[in-house]
């Protein structure tokens, strides 16, 4: 099949191009590299540096029969205080898209959506039922794409499918996180192993949790990209389908913590902070819903191996020593 990737430069959208290409796809990437990186375009597909809005000649060129779409600004303290930008890329350029798709007739499309359009939950586990009220312009805008694709869906007979990522983490294909801005617990904590950070920050330890720290869902990156490949061919034309993507068993930061120094043999010097406002105690997605219709299961649920996969490729990153798919694939066993 010839699929375009939108955002393949990124840490995801990278990731599942191998997996793509490993599935024997014919792979074309856009991605204006204003936070991915050009060399994490797997070897193998076409690369096209240009923006959303101005995908229109990219996929006249090439006519993909499918889309992925993970292009986007992600920061949710950004979103807050530059809201406009959010906007214009993360919606007005998702129509560009959409449009640019309707106008060579592909109309197949998974989006990367994420567990910020929910909000703070009422329950956990959070199925995809639950209401969807986001607390920042990040999850808001994702949520508008998400709506616009059942607008497309019903009027222009797309096959859409949002996977509403939780916390992804891990490394996969020899690619791994590389972010200008690390907002991540995981990477940061691997930053104050590696040394280029002193101390990690952790915001809150007077939670109702067990530990008195937050409870979060952590999925690899490689079930992630599992996931992507399953739901490509799923939905009918005139379908969207919605569904949450996470380990299904929730990891308190402490727990992270101690898994970075279980891996790094580093001790991770910690700093309690204050509570951020707007921190849930708990979010645990439930994934029930594209097990049951996809069959789709996390395989890397072991927090360690997660730790240890991201830690072995920011290692070799740093080094300039990537190691190959076939070399992570032996790590992961």
């Amino acid at each position: 099949m010839r699929v375009l990737v939108a955002g393949g430069a990124g840490y995801i959208g990278s990731v599942v191009t191998a997996a793509l290409l490993e599935a024997g796809h014919e792979v074309t990437v856009l991605d204006d590299c204003s936070t991915g990186h050009a060399d994490a375009v797997p070897d193998g597909a076409r690369f096209v540096q240009a923006g959303l809005h101005d995908s229109s000649p990219v996929l006249a060129e090439v006519r993909p029969e499918a889309v992925l779409h993970f292009a986007a600004k992600s920061l949710v303290g950004v979103s807050q205080r530059e809201p406009e930008d959010y906007w214009h890329t993360n919606v007005g350029g998702s129509l560009a898209l959409l449009e640019a798709m309707r106008a060579v007739d592909c109309r197949r499309i998974v989006f990367s959506s994420t567990a910020a359009t929910y909000g703070e939950p009422e329950s956990v586990p959070i199925r995809e039922d639950a209401p969807t009220r986001p607390t920042n312009t990040y999850g808001a805008s994702k949520l508008a794409v998400d709506h616009m694709l059942t607008s497309y869906a019903v009027a222009h007979g797309f096959a859409a499918v949002s996977l509403r990522y939780f916390n992804v983490a891990g490394a996969a294909y020899g690619l791994g996180e590389r972010h200008a801005t690390e907002t991540h617990l995981i990477p940061l904590a691997l930053q104050v192993a590696a040394g280029t950070r002193e101390s990690l920050t952790v915001f809150g330890q007077d939670y109702p949790t067990p530990d008195g720290t937050c409870i979060r869902d952590y999925v690899h990156v490689h079930d992630l990209a599992a996931a992507h490949l399953l739901a490509l061919p799923a939905p009918a034309p005139g379908e969207h389908r919605v569904y949450n993507l996470g380990n299904g068993t929730g990891f308190s930061v402490q727990q992270v913590v101690d898994a970075v120094r279980e891996v790094t043999g580093h001790p991770v010097p910690v700093v309690v902070g204050q509570r951020r406002a707007g921190d849930p105690a708990q979010l645990v997605a439930s994934s029930d819903r594209i097990r049951a219709d996809l069959g789709w299961a996390p395989v890397h649920t072991d927090l360690t191996g997660i730790v240890r996969d991201a830690w072995e490729t920011t290692r070799a990153l740093d080094s300039g020593d990537t190691p190959s798919a076939a070399d992570v694939a032996d790590q992961r066993g």
